[in-house]
């Protein structure tokens, strides 16, 4: 006979649970194995997601200019993306190079000749002393000043053959987005319905004012800070390149990277004038550094121009994003780590802001 005590077993349930289990596992396993999978692509696909949301209504004006036809205005749109991305890159990174082999050839043949330092550099306020010290110490003796700080110049190679290998990845990265958005283009309804789907599963009837507010966010600051760093970083370029300053293309790219990162400009365009100062003409040297104020402070009026109305994101979730985002992803992490930063604030306040009206009507 049974003990009365011992509790009964549902064996139905024991099976049912351990059913559940084993399929929850599966699943997770599934999950995070197409995960692993597709994690190299993330960025790729975070920022072609990005250029199609930010680009569509354009793509819709153009397909009604070419009577309806979908397909033939996204070409278009890619095949100008990949130019505006191709041209300035080619030119930039041609500039730079060349400067760079006639550097190495000219140091290898020793006839590498670095003038002195005018008397008013050392006028320059805070760094004026220090600069001209160093300046004339690479002019007298550049062996010298090379066998000094060797330890330093390799360190500094090593990271500038990092950064251009990384800069170039970044591009092909950039080239296989934009393609990637124009497919994404071709299909933008069905996908905006299907992230609606997928968000209403989620979270109920509010996915589709997260959706909205995503897009709105998306488009907002594509324009607003990544469409302005764009401007500023090719402004800038330009006016490198007409007054001759080496490595042109390194110049605008660190410009772009500070432009994201809502920092001015000036801090590298600023340096550069007094350099253009000590060695071209008054007057050209003036024009220069009027130009490098009116770059460093287009944003001021370029912004409003660009941001949407009913967006208002803090700089500081841009500056965190566009860090967080080199870090962790590279030259295309500096970009849509700005805009996933930037929308998860934008729903993060939507819902906070949603709880408190329903306590409020509750009350």
């Amino acid at each position: 006979m049974s003990d009365p005590s011992t509790p009964k077993v549902d064996h139905a349930f024991v099976r049912n649970s351990l059913a559940a289990a084993i399929q929850i596992g599966l699943l997770l396993l599934l999950a995070s194995w197409c995960l692993k999978i597709v994690s190299p692509f993330i960025g790729i696909l975070a920022w072609a997601v990005t250029i199609a949301v930010a680009v569509y209504p354009l793509q819709c004006k153009l397909a009604g200019l070419l009577g309806g036809r979908k397909k033939s205005s996204v070409a278009i749109i890619v095949v100008l993306g990949l130019s505006f991305l191709a041209v300035p890159a080619w030119s930039l990174s041609g500039s730079s190079i060349a400067t760079a082999k006639n550097l190495a050839t000219s140091v290898q043949e020793g006839t590498l000749n670095i003038p002195p330092p005018a008397d008013k550099v050392a006028e320059w306020p805070v760094i004026g002393k220090k600069v001209h010290t160093a300046w004339s110490e690479v002019a007298t003796n550049l062996e010298g000043a090379i066998a000094k700080h060797r330890e330093q110049l390799k360190a500094f190679s090593s990271w500038l053959l990092k950064s251009v290998a990384g800069t170039a990845i970044g591009l092909l990265s950039f080239a296989f987005s934009i393609i990637i958005a124009g497919v994404l283009m071709l299909s933008a309804d069905s996908s905006y319905q299907a992230v609606r789907r997928i968000g209403y599963q989620l979270g109920g009837a509010r996915a589709a004012d997260f959706t909205d507010l995503s897009v709105a966010t998306i488009r907002s600051v594509a324009k607003g800070v990544l469409g302005v760093a764009l401007i500023q970083a090719f402004l800038a370029a330009i006016g490198l390149i007409v007054i001759h300053v080496p490595g042109a293309g390194i110049w605008a790219a660190i410009i772009l990277v500070l432009a994201i990162m809502q920092l001015p400009p000036l801090l590298v365009l600023g340096p550069i004038a007094f350099w253009v100062f000590s060695v071209a003409e008054p007057v050209p040297a003036t024009i220069f550094l009027v130009y490098a104020l009116i770059v460093s402070f287009s944003d001021s009026f370029l912004k409003p121009l660009f941001l949407g109305r009913g967006v208002d994101v803090p700089m500081l979730v841009i500056l965190l994003g566009a860090i967080g985002g080199m870090i962790t992803a590279g030259i295309i992490g500096l970009f849509i780590g700005a805009v996933v930063l930037a929308v998860g604030y934008q729903l993060f306040s939507f819902w906070l802001n949603e709880n408190q009206k329903e306590e409020s009507v509750s009350e």
